[in-house]
This record gives structure tokens, C-alpha cells and sequence, in this order.
């Protein structure tokens, strides 16, 4: 089979490869398209989170194949997996938990910290004609959802984790700074969750358009205006929750001197290095500061933002095509993808890579 392959810092080959083999308790999956994320361009950038030397878990080291937001057909089945069956439509949730630290012995899998993550640390990502998974991954589509649909969940789920963690309630007013693929997914749950007012800031001019048919009621441009002014004057003193993607300190403390004195800041972003906080904005304001990452993993036996995700577009609740700007085939992975992701002046999204 055809599959992308991650060799270091800006080097992702086409290469032909051969299939894996299905293990008793995994699937094979024709892929029908995989999203690009911000942290296959931030990879492909600075190669830091593909292990240059076998796994300890997954025995797995560069080249591997990319793409861990992706969807398709069952294929295949190992001989004890009876959650799905051949010809059926699915959603891949790619973070592997270990399933024996204090975290996961809590269920709170997301904290793992030793996690493995399809396309990142195992030899199987979305980048490729076929990908072979733990059935555990897998969460089946409704029928009548369109099979590429399934690539959009797991930034969705993302989205939908950060205002679950933020404790926004119905009736509250948000601001979401950056609007990229993830801080729209923002956006679009804080309309579904009942926030009485959403303001966006994002200085890209195509991503802020995205934001308003999201469900934004005003978006500002950071670069040519005072979005702390703007969103402190417009609700008396500043937002009931505020959530940050943007990965830079500006936003960063934007968010925070724009979320009114108790209320709450939630940070998504992941970023290389540290970033300058001022504590005192958080201290004097009694601001609550947390973290969001990611969305709740099995092995489950409750219900996750996954589950919840894909009701929702069983249920038409999303706008697939407001998210999805370009498709592309897998020879233009890079060029008019990554490349094109990681472009200040990109006037794109979510990229479907289709093979």
C-alpha cells in the first residue's frame, strides 16, 4: 500500500509499503480521509514527538506513518473483535492508554502519561491506503454520515472536552482566542452549550469568517485592534470563560485580562518552550487558570466526547463543510497541505487528505 511517511523534520516520503497484519483484537481499515492537525504541521516542523529510536510500548521509530484524524471502512477483523464487523463505517480514536498508571487506574486516560498516539508513536497512522488499529480505537458511524465525516471527531471532541473542562454555563459569555482548526471547534461547542455571547480573536482574515458561521457574534483582528478592550468593554468588565489556542503568550494573557474577576481561563494550546504568564491578572482576580487536552480515551465504560461527537453528526448537528476548506490526495500531502497548513497566510482550515 501507499503511505506517508514522517523521516525527520520536513521530510514526509510517499513510500509503497507492506500492509500489517491484524492481531486477534485489531482492525484493518480502508481509510476514506485523514485530517491534517496543527500537530502533524508542528512535526513536520520540529520532529518531536515521533521516537527516533524504537518505542518502548509500541517498538516503533521513524519513518512512521502520520495521520492520527481519520475514518474509513472495516476491512478486516482479528479473530476476538465483536465491537464491529466488516463494511462498517468508523471513526478512529488514536491515543492508546497504558491502562496501568495511577491515572488510568482513575479512568482519567487522557492524563496518561505514557500514551501512544496512532500516527505519532505507532506504525499506523491515516496518512496511508490502509491502517491496522486496536478495535478498542474504533468507534463506529451512524449509517447515514457521510464516511469522511468520521475524520472531523477527534478535533471536534477536542473542542468539545475544552468547554466541558471550562464549566462554562448556559446563558454565560465566551471569547476563544485563535481560530484555528481546534479553537473553531471551540466556537462551535460554546453555540452548542448555550453561551450567550462568543467573541473571537484571530488575526487571519479567512479563519475569522469561519468563526462567525460557527456561531461567533463579533470576531476581532488582534493585530489592528485591541481585542482586551474590545471584549472588556462590550461585557462590563470581561467574559465569563475564556479559552486560549492561539500558543502564544499575548493570547495567552489576552485571555486572561479579557475574562471578567472570578472567571475562568482555559488553555488548549501546545507550544514549544514556556510562556510568560501574568500572575498577578490571575491572583488579584481570583481567575481561574486550567488546562484542557484532548478528550476522554478508552478502554471506556462511560460515555466519551467521542460518543457524543459522533451523535452529533448522526443527528446533522455539525457543519462538516464550514470546517473542511481543501481535499487533497495523498502526492499532495505536503506541498498543498502541511506546507500550506503551517502558512501564516493560509486561507484554509481542515485539510482532508483522501487516498
Amino acid at each position: 500500500m501507499r503511505a506517508a511517511r514522517f523521516y525527520g523534520a520536513g521530510d514526509v516520503r510517499i513510500d509503497d509499503v507492506e500492509p500489517a497484519a491484524v492481531g486477534p483484537t485489531d482492525v484493518r481499515i480502508d481509510v476514506t480521509a485523514c485530517g491534517i492537525c496543527g500537530t502533524d504541521v508542528h512535526e513536520y516542523e520540529h520532529a518531536e514527538y515521533t521516537p527516533a529510536e524504537p518505542h518502548p510500548r509500541s517498538g516503533a521509530s521513524r519513518p512512521i506513518t502520520i495521520g492520527h484524524e481519520f475514518s474509513g471502512t472495516v476491512s478486516e477483523v482479528g479473530d476476538d473483535v465483536t465491537s464491529v464487523a466488516v463494511d462498517d463505517p468508523v471513526a478512529v480514536h488514536p491515543n492508546i492508554p497504558c491502562g496501568a498508571c495511577r491515572y488510568c487506574e482513575d479512568g482519567a486516560y487522557n492524563r496518561c502519561a505514557d500514551v501512544l498516539a496512532v500516527g505519532l508513536q505507532t506504525g499506523a497512522g491515516g496518512f496511508a491506503e490502509e491502517a491496522v488499529v486496536p478495535a478498542q480505537q474504533v468507534h463506529r458511524l451512524p449509517a447515514d454520515v457521510p464516511v469522511w465525516q468520521g475524520a472531523l471527531v477527534e478535533p471536534l471532541a477536542v473542542g468539545l472536552h475544552a468547554v466541558r473542562r471550562s464549566e462554562l454555563r448556559t446563558g454565560d459569555t465566551a471569547a476563544v482566542f485563535g481560530c484555528g482548526p481546534i479553537g473553531l471547534t471551540v466556537v462551535r461547542a460554546l453555540r452548542e452549550a448555550g453561551a450567550k455571547r462568543v467573541f473571537a480573536s484571530e488575526p487571519n482574515r479567512a479563519r475569522r469568517e469561519v468563526a462567525l458561521e460557527l456561531g461567533a457574534d463579533a470576531v476581532v483582528d488582534p493585530t489592528s485592534e485591541d481585542a482586551v478592550a474590545r471584549i472588556t468593554t462590550a461585557t462590563d468588565g470581561g467574559v465569563d470563560a475564556s479559552f486560549e489556542f492561539a500558543g502564544v503568550a499575548p493570547a495567552v494573557n489576552a485571555a486572561i485580562e479579557s475574562t471578567r474577576r472570578g472567571g475562568g481561563v482555559t488553555v488548549g494550546s501546545m507550544t514549544s518552550g514556556t510562556t510568560s504568564v501574568d500572575l498577578q491578572q490571575v491572583v488579584t482576580g481570583e481567575r481561574t487558570l486550567r488546562g484542557t487536552y484532548c478528550y476522554g480515551f478508552p478502554p471506556r465504560s462511560t460515555r466519551t466526547e467521542f460518543d457524543a461527537v459522533v451523535e452529533s453528526l448522526g443527528d446533522g448537528d455539525v457543519a462538516a463543510d464550514t470546517f473542511v476548506t481543501r481535499r487533497i490526495g495523498l502526492d499532495d500531502l505536503v506541498a498543498e497541505g502541511i506546507e500550506e497548513l503551517g502558512s501564516p497566510d493560509t486561507d484554509h482550515v481542515k485539510i482532508l487528505v483522501e487516498p
